[in-house]
């Protein structure tokens, strides 16, 4: 796989392959040269088939597949090359073989090389320290615990996805995908479109991105947009572009085609213009990877300028009051080495970069260093999973949630360069907690419910439910521990549901809780109003003042259900004549009906009222039965039976 973000860097390295005078008139050697490694590589292969194990075709076939992240084949080739020409190779060899090896998991040999070269380098120069003796710290990189929970987003595609930045609430970052703002050409590197910049949506707290579209007309070119930077009002733009401006590509005096970065600002409806070259971008060097320290004073960016260290260096100017800028300044050996430091992302008190040079898992690993006076700190390696054995590159990070982004070309991608999500979890590790309460009976969403959040018994947040039963607790809770959720609303009784939340960070507890209105009951398989006793007059069906104060419950409770219908059925004991209590029982529930509609409930929501006497008694106080009071009471009852609720 081809590292896009070589495209888009410093590539220095890149021109110091060596050129063989033999063998410079071949295609092989042309593709080459012009960074077509893809098809180099393979004339390569068919060269070394037909018996040519020179150590220029073994060397440039194994920087061909180096040079697009091809570890495993590069591994083999590199190997090749040492077995037959281990004495006549340059350090920097020695370097991309302990890489490739690195990055298959081969650390056994790697560290072998590592021993041998170190006593072979004293004198060289070539101070990387992936070629010290290093068993100590190699062990160490491998045993350290995890600090990161990473995730591989669903917007990435087959071609290169990578360096996510924040733009407000969206995130903006470069793709070879294809798009309509410009007409698909192929970057011949390794047969991909060119890149350009795209703008998504947010969702689930920064851990994926969706809507995914082109990010500026008016920026994005037929040629490399990559690596941005914003200002903090998101009205000024530093990117990185070859080249390339008003329509006019322009090389170096050895034909290359270099990068600079250029700065674009917002104009009043919302569209990039004035894009200008910074002043200490050159024709003859490269310079990416733009980054603005928090108070927009300082530019931190990458190059391979006269100067530089290694492959490519990190570099600072200052921006003036007058927008003007300060002569660019190396950040020195604690940062920079011998290989390639690149895509700076600056904080208030650290810098984090991707380096090969400082001792990592193979490829390029993520490292941070702390502001120290004028310099950093020695940088530390962040360790897995955030790095792996290839290319870990452009993090970026909000220090307050610990959330952010990184790139790799590891493994289970989905195809080149990937943008994945991380969360820091060597610190407090938070999630929240959400949910629906709904009514048990009706199993809609109840409104205006008290929700609580107990941890260890005391309540640390409270809230009510929406119009659609939603809720969420604004207060974070701890990962892996132990927490409670508690509804309640007058007339109902509460509800509580325990939590035991889980290890990942961000993660959203939805948290459902059922609640049982107190005066609605199952019996059977009829749903019920429970309420008292409907009081009558003797013989009378007339409705009293205790018979209204009883169903005023009932009128409210079809008020506050306003899709609820029912059916009205009166009953009465087994005292009297039998025709007799069938009639009163009915004048009593028509009488009921009427009541319940006098007070502005809908007549068509009373589906039924009718009277049964004595035929439904609920004990064996039938006629003749002696029975106390008491007994006879449980048969004179009215039942308000829910036929519908909406």
């Amino acid at each position: 796989m081809q590292h896009f973000k070589n495209i888009v860097l410093m590539v220095i390295l890149l021109m110091s392959v060596l050129v063989s005078a033999q063998t410079k008139d071949r295609a092989s050697d042309k593709n080459f040269d012009r960074y077509w490694y893809k098809k180099a590589a393979a004339q390569y292969e068919s060269a070394v088939k037909r018996g040519d194990t020179s150590k220029e075709t073994l060397m440039k076939l194994g920087d061909a597949y180096y040079f697009n992240s091809n570890m495993e084949k590069a591994a083999h080739w590199y190997g090749e090359l040492f077995s037959k020409y281990e004495n006549e190779l340059e350090p920097k060899y020695a370097f991309r073989y302990i890489q490739t090896l690195e990055a298959n998991g081969d650390y056994v040999l790697a560290k072998g090389l590592m021993k041998i070269y170190t006593e072979k380098l004293k004198d060289s120069g070539f101070t990387v320290d992936q070629l010290k003796n290093n068993d100590k710290l190699i062990d160490a990189l491998q045993n350290m615990q995890p600090k990161f929970y990473v995730t591989h987003l669903s917007i990435n595609t087959q071609f290169s996805d990578f360096g996510a930045v924040r733009f407000g609430n969206r995130v903006v970052f470069a793709s070879a995908r294809d798009s309509s703002v410009v007409t698909t050409r192929k970057y011949r590197w390794n047969d991909q479109p060119f890149l350009n910049l795209f703008i998504a949506d947010t969702v689930q707290a920064g851990t994926d991105l969706k809507k995914v579209q082109p990010f500026s007309k008016n920026l994005n070119s037929k040629y490399h947009e990559a690596s941005v930077a914003f200002t903090k009002g998101y009205d000024t733009i530093y990117f990185t572009r070859n080249n390339y401006l008003h329509d006019c590509l322009k090389r170096d005096e050895d034909g290359s085609n270099n990068l600079k970065i250029y700065r674009a600002t917002l104009s009043n409806n919302n569209k990039w213009q004035d894009v200008t070259e910074l002043p200490f971008s050159s024709d003859n060097y490269s310079i990416g990877h733009p980054c603005l320290s928090p108070d927009g004073k300082k530019l931190y960016f990458t190059s391979d300028m006269p100067g530089t260290i290694g492959g490519s260096d990190i570099y600072v100017v200052n921006i003036l009051n007058d927008g003007t800028f300060s002569e660019p300044v190396n950040l020195g050996t604690n940062i920079n080495t011998s290989g390639r430091e690149m895509f700076p992302f600056v904080t208030k008190d650290k810098i984090y970069f991707a380096s090969d040079g400082h001792l990592g898992y193979g490829g390029l690993d993520v490292f941070e260093a702390f502001k120290e006076g004028e310099g950093y700190s020695k940088p530390q390696n962040l360790g897995r999973p955030l790095n792996s054995g290839m290319d870990d590159f452009a993090y970026t990070v909000n220090e307050t949630t610990r959330q952010g982004y990184v790139s790799s070309n590891r493994p289970g991608g989905a195809g080149d360069d990937d943008i994945y999500s991380f969360q820091r979890m060597d610190m407090p590790c938070i999630q929240t907690v959400e949910g629906v309460v709904t009514n048990l009976d009706s199993k809609f969403p109840e409104a205006n419910v008290s929700v609580k959040l107990l941890s260890n018994g005391k309540v640390i947040d409270s809230t009510f439910t929406d119009a659609n039963g939603k809720y969420a607790f604004n207060t974070a809770v701890n990962c892996e521990e132990a927490y409670k959720v508690v509804a309640a609303k007058e007339s109902f009784d509460s509800a509580e549901k325990s939590i035991n939340t889980n290890a990942e960070p961000n993660f959203v507890n939805e948290v459902p809780l059922e609640i049982n209105h107190k005066l609605i009951v199952q019996e059977g398989e009829d749903l019920k109003i429970k309420i008292g006793l409907i009081y009558f007059d003797f013989d009378k069906s007339k409705i009293t003042r205790r018979a209204e104060v009883v169903l005023d419950t009932v009128v409210g409770l079809m008020k506050e259900y306003p899709g609820m219908v029912i059916k009205i059925e009166s009953h009465t004991d087994s005292r009297g004549n039998d025709e007799y209590n069938l009639k009163l029982s009915d004048r009593r529930a028509k009488a009921t009906r009427d009541y319940i509609v006098s007070q502005g409930i809908e007549a068509a929501r009373i589906e039924s009222a009718l009277g049964y006497g004595e035929s439904q008694l609920l004990n064996n106080c039938s006629n003749g039965v002696s029975c106390t009071e008491e007994e006879h009471n449980i048969n004179r009852r009215s039942e308000f039976i829910i036929v519908k609720m909406k």
